[in-house]
């Protein structure tokens, strides 16, 4: 369905073994691979997805339901060559698991390169992801999207 290049992909909460690092931790392991049908195993009928942005950003928005999830994630692989992207950090409290990551991507419509760090925020509900939330350097990526 759909082919991400993630040419570095790691998670670094290996150690951590709660439940709800588990889950998210199995998320990323079906994005890196493209592998949609094994990401919505990871996530409730209900789940919210939140990428803060303007909407020059082509991905920026929410998405509600298993279905936008993946049409979010069809979202950037359209609009971006993914040529990297890193799992820094986990962290977890509770039902709250927050992921710290580093990602390099080529804007298709111009060639511009994005490099930027971000923050992920998953709530972990009945050992599935109800939410996301992701705040990243928006200002600096409109810049790279209107060019």
């Amino acid at each position: 369905m759909l082919a991400l290049s993630l040419t570095t992909m790691s998670a670094n909460a290996q150690n951590n073994n709660s439940q709800e690092v588990e889950v998210v931790n199995k998320m990323f392991q079906a994005f890196g691979t493209g592998n949609m049908e094994a990401l919505k195993l990871t996530l409730s009928d209900s789940t919210v997805w939140n990428y803060n942005g303007s909407k020059l950003i082509p991905y920026s928005g929410t998405y509600k339901g298993k279905e936008e999830v993946v049409r979010f994630i069809g979202n950037i692989v359209s609009s971006v060559d993914i040529l990297d992207f890193k799992v820094e950090q986990i962290i977890s409290n509770g039902k709250t698991v927050v992921v710290l990551g580093f990602e390099k991507q080529k804007v298709k419509k111009n060639g511009k390169i994005l490099e930027q760090k971000w923050v992920q925020v998953y709530t972990v509900e009945d050992g599935l992801i109800s939410k996301m939330e992701e705040f990243a350097n928006t200002a600096y990526s409109e810049k790279l999207f209107k060019k």
